[in-house]
C-alpha cells in the first residue's frame, strides 16, 4: 500500500499562530508576572507600588513588566513622571485563568490563584473602551 506524504489541510500547523500561543504561554509561566497580573486584577499600580507588593527589585519588575507589555497582557497609561500599569483585557484574562483552574482541577491539581483575578467583569473591558 503506497503511503501518501500529503497532509489533509485541516492537519496543517499555523506557524505564526503557534508562536503567538507560545508567547502568550511564555508570559503566564513565570510565577513573578503571575503575581504582578494577580496584583494588577486589583487596579492600576505603579512600579514601585509593584515592587513593595511582590518584593523584587525595581529593574526585575520592569523586566516583567516589560514582558507582560509585549505580550500585550497589561497596559500602561503615562501620568507626568509616573507610569500606571493595568490589566489590557480583564475579562479575558479571568476567563483564561477560570480555563486554567478547570483544565488543573480535572487533571488533579486543586489550585486557584487570588479570587480577584478570576472575579474581574468583562464589562470592565467596555466601559473602558467607550471612555477611552
Amino acid at each position: 500500500m503506497a503511503m501518501n506524504n500529503e497532509r489533509p489541510e485541516e492537519l496543517l500547523v499555523d506557524s505564526e499562530a503557534t508562536a503567538a500561543y507560545a508567547h502568550l504561554f511564555d508570559a503566564l509561566s513565570d510565577p513573578t508576572r503571575l503575581r504582578v497580573l494577580q496584583h494588577l486584577a486589583t487596579g492600576e499600580h505603579r512600579v514601585r507600588d509593584l515592587v513593595e507588593h511582590v518584593g523584587l527589585a525595581q529593574s526585575t519588575v520592569s523586566k516583567h513588566l516589560s514582558f507582560l507589555l509585549a505580550c500585550r497582557l497589561v497596559s500602561v497609561r503615562p501620568d507626568g513622571r509616573s507610569s500606571w500599569y493595568a490589566l489590557a483585557e480583564p475579562g479575558a484574562t479571568a476567563g483564561l485563568v477560570g480555563a486554567a483552574e478547570a483544565l488543573l482541577r480535572a487533571t488533579g491539581t486543586d489550585a486557584t490563584l487570588c479570587p480577584h483575578i478570576r472575579e474581574l467583569d468583562p464589562r470592565d473591558e467596555v466601559e473602558r473602551t467607550e471612555v477611552a
